[in-house]
């Protein structure tokens, strides 16, 4: 079980595999917060691109300038909501580097509606053959880990009601 955080933080990742609702979610609760949202998949380079477009899964060395760019975001923007996949905890770790304040919120669902969700989408990258790739690259949350576990089986403003009362957030 991830730590709740003990006071409200700077900066707020949804996080978890393609298809999960990570920029759904994430600019819902940007919105209801009052706060600046940023799409992570806004800042892969084209070459990440082209390559997860052409089914190739990316190496950690592919993630790393990424990371760092949504990294850039965290510490620049004033109180984000980013939609990351974050999906290991070494990608997490660089992510509070640079945003120390940050609390993880994992999207969380089966396998079946991940697929589902992905192949009703239109004019996206991530192809649904790079699931099983990415659901064995992810880490879950750890216990000493500030965030929350949601699962995505709700609507997306039930979703957000759950983060916000899960971290104990004002509207």
């Amino acid at each position: 079980m991830p730590l709740v955080p003990t006071s409200p933080p700077r900066a707020l990742v949804v996080m978890g595999v393609s298809g999960s609702g990570k920029s759904t979610v994430g600019s819902e609760l940007a919105q209801t917060l009052g706060r600046p949202f940023v799409d992570a998949d806004d800042l892969h380079p084209a070459s990440n691109k082209q390559k997860m477009a052409a089914g190739i899964p990316l190496t950690d060395d592919d993630r790393l300038p990424w990371l760092n760019a949504v990294g850039a975001a965290l510490a620049e923007e004033t109180a984000p909501v980013v939609a990351c996949s974050a999906l290991k905890r070494v990608y997490r770790d660089i992510l509070r580097r640079a945003e120390p304040a940050i609390a993880f919120v994992e999207l969380d669902g089966s396998r079946e509606l991940l697929e589902e969700r992905m192949r009703a989408r239109r004019g996206h990258f991530m192809p649904t053959s790079l699931l099983d790739s990415q659901l064995a690259t992810l880490e879950p949350l750890q216990g000493d880990e500030v965030g929350v576990r949601i699962d995505i089986s709700a609507d997306p403003s039930t979703l957000v009601d759950r983060v916000l009362g899960s971290l104990d957030l004002a509207r």
